[in-house]
């Protein structure tokens, strides 16, 4: 693993982190029990089992 060799300034480490950014998750149409829901594209086969039930 890499380990750097001098500390990393204070500026530096925020400049990095500020790099970073969350995307929204892709929506897609699922429909659960007759009715169209919004869900992440992720989660739509754990919606189909039916262990979690979509809000709304």
């Amino acid at each position: 693993m890499a380990v750097p060799k001098r500390k990393m300034s204070r500026s530096n480490t925020r400049h990095r982190r500020a790099q970073w950014k969350a995307t929204t998750p892709q929506l897609v149409t699922v429909t659960i029990e007759g009715t169209a829901h919004q869900a992440p594209q992720r989660l739509v086969k754990t919606y189909e089992r039916g262990p979690i039930r979509p809000e709304g």
